[in-house]
């Protein structure tokens, strides 16, 4: 069983490359705190010199003249002030240029992990899950380097440096001090751990909100078309208030616990100031060890009240970090080869596959299945046949449960994935397109590629006549998801990106299902054209679609239950036979 690591240390480790940046900015903070706590010995010695005079502290170190010692004083006093101001300035550029840092490297490290994931693992996920994890808990990671590790080193210098003073200047007061910093800490520490249940309930509840608008968001087209407005509104609302309610019950918890600190200092500052005094009437100590007495302990108490607030961000960091580093240490479940192909002709090979999603049944039976190089290949069949799953399995999205996958002789497992990939164009039903401009969406899979070599792609896609009446031309920007083209235009661009990327094998997977029947005869003399001199697999519903194909197969149960042309098929008067008289009305 593995060691479980707790998150400040799971962190640490990830702040590895940083560790200089995180002992400088330390240092400037323990500084910092240092001359931040000499302002109440000054005003002691300043009043030790006003009352003792030629007596004073300074006078026994060889300075009885009572003016020079508070030009040393004022000295002093000049100096500490620069020190502490310099040492802000550091350890504030320090650590918030490290929380930048870290925060862009665990983002990046998230996102570039995510990529990296089979998409077996990604079915199981939502996108604002995902949205919430890289920026969410990366921006609490940030606010805690920022602000939350330099108080935790400044109360700690505190109470060490504040607790030496006293104990040199009176130790019998300097215990009345101390006594209530155990309780206090104590506290903090039952506190953290309560608090830290709840924050993370906080990031579950958000994940989930997030993960509701993101899905409403995109589909805002379906919820106007079913007027569902109002109900969607409730289950939004009803995420949002659980997440108000767990922030609620953290707030609860949060806003208790300076109060009660409050009241042990309270006690420690009223017995200092009551103890102090005595010994000074007494004249067991000088008014100005009195006076250092009284400011000292505030500066040592009164911080401890933010601990709260310290233990708060901290506990927020902390339960961001386990859900970010829990991210990273997702296993990579698709392993890549270290073969490299130079040359790919496209011969594709499909044995005894068998396949089943996670608590589904089975979707591949036992697949054989050939296609040829160079050769166009249609594959029909039912929805839910497993058509788009053996596209799946050829791009390695996800390894099959048994049997084995075939590029020119060699297993797809022992292939770089960036090898097998950079072999096959892929256009699928559900077009996907990035902001930016026309020209940029073509050059996607080829982002070197020149002008003319996309207006040739377009050409061939038949996308240039669209492209050049647009608002800008090629430099016109498409919008999110390509929202401001047509669904047929969309289609075009990337059958055009799939063109330039002119790779050996080319898998159209419903490609003509969501268009037009003028955009669909578009299409079709594209398809005719690109697919010549490359392996070409195209998916379809629609058999029209697939007529021409140098060989068609019918997909049925997981298995290839007829292959042939578009005539022996129909001669044979089995399933393509019968979904071709649906299709034809015949």
């Amino acid at each position: 069983m593995s060691e479980v690591r707790h998150p400040l240390s799971r962190l640490l480790s990830k702040l590895e490359d940083h560790r200089s940046t995180v002992i400088l900015a330390s240092i400037c903070s323990v500084l910092n705190k240092v001359w931040d706590l000499a302002p109440p010995v000054l005003i002691g010695m300043a009043i030790d010199v006003v009352s003792s005079r030629e007596n004073s502290f300074l006078a026994e170190l060889g300075y009885p003249d009572v003016y020079q010692q508070l030009y040393i004083l004022t000295g002093f006093t000049v100096l500490i002030w620069v020190l502490e101001s310099i040492f802000q300035y550091l350890y504030a550029v320090l650590w918030r240029n490290l929380a930048q840092t870290a925060q862009h490297e665990l983002r990046m490290s998230a996102y570039t992990h995510i990529q990296d994931l089979e998409m077996q693992w990604f079915s199981q996920q939502s996108t604002g899950s995902l949205m919430a994890i890289m920026n969410d808990d990366v921006n609490q990671l940030e606010r805690f380097l920022d602000q939350g590790a330099t108080d935790l080193l400044q109360v700690a210098t505190t109470i060490i440096v504040v607790g030496g003073i006293m104990f040199s200047v009176a130790p019998e007061v300097a215990l009345w001090a101390i006594v209530p910093i155990p309780v206090i800490v104590a506290g903090s520490f039952i506190y953290q751990r309560r608090i830290g249940v709840r924050y993370s309930k906080v990031r579950s509840q958000v994940a989930d909100l997030n993960a509701l608008l993101n899905n409403n968001l995109q589909g805002i087209t379906t919820i106007k078309s079913f007027t569902a407005e109002e109900r969607e509104a409730k289950r939004v609302s009803d995420a949002s208030e659980s997440y108000k309610e767990a922030n609620r019950e953290a707030i609860r918890l949060s806003a208790s616990f300076v109060p009660i600190i409050r009241m042990a200092i309270l006690f420690a500052f009223s017995a200092n100031m009551l103890v102090g005094g005595w010994m000074a009437l007494e004249g067991t100590i000088s008014l100005g060890a009195y006076s250092v007495i009284v400011f000292i302990t505030q500066r040592l108490l009164w911080p401890l009240t933010r601990l709260g607030e310290t233990f708060d961000l901290y506990q927020r960091a902390m339960a961001s970090t386990t859900r970010v580093l829990d991210l990273l240490d997702t296993e990579v479940g698709i392993i890549e080869g270290d073969l490299e192909m130079d040359r790919v002709v496209g011969e594709i090979s499909f044995n005894k596959l068998v396949f089943s999603y996670p608590e589904r049944e089975r979707v591949l039976d036992g697949l054989e299945l050939v296609i040829p190089a160079g050769q166009t290949m249609g594959l029909v069949g039912s929805t839910g046949s497993g058509k788009t799953t053996l596209v799946r399995l050829l791009m390695r999205f996800h390894d099959p449960d048994s049997g084995r996958i075939l590029l020119d002789g060699k297993h797809l497992t022992d292939l770089k994935l960036d090898s097998l990939r950079g072999s096959i164009s892929l256009v699928s039903q559900n077009t996907t397109l990035f902001p930016g401009s026309v020209l940029d969406n073509i050059r996607y899979g080829k982002p070197d590629a020149s002008v003319e070599s996309a207006r040739e792609a377009a050409n061939i896609a038949e996308a240039t006549e669209f492209i050049d009446i647009l608002p800008n031309g090629w430099h016109t920007e498409i919008g999110e998801g390509g929202h401001r083209l047509s669904g047929g235009q969309r289609q075009r661009i990337a059958i055009a990106r799939a063109v330039l990327k002119d790779a050996p094998i080319l898998i159209l997977d419903e490609a003509t299902s969501n268009v037009d029947n003028e955009t669909e005869a578009a299409l079709k003399r594209s398809i005719g054209r690109i697919s010549r001199g490359r392996t070409t697999l195209i998916i379809a519903h629609r058999l029209s679609t697939v007529r021409n194909a140098d060989i068609i197969a019918v997909l049925d149960k997981g298995r290839i239950s007829e292959i042939g042309t578009h005539e022996s098929l129909l001669e044979k008067d089995g399933i393509y036979s019968k979904l071709w008289s649906v299709q034809t009305g015949e």
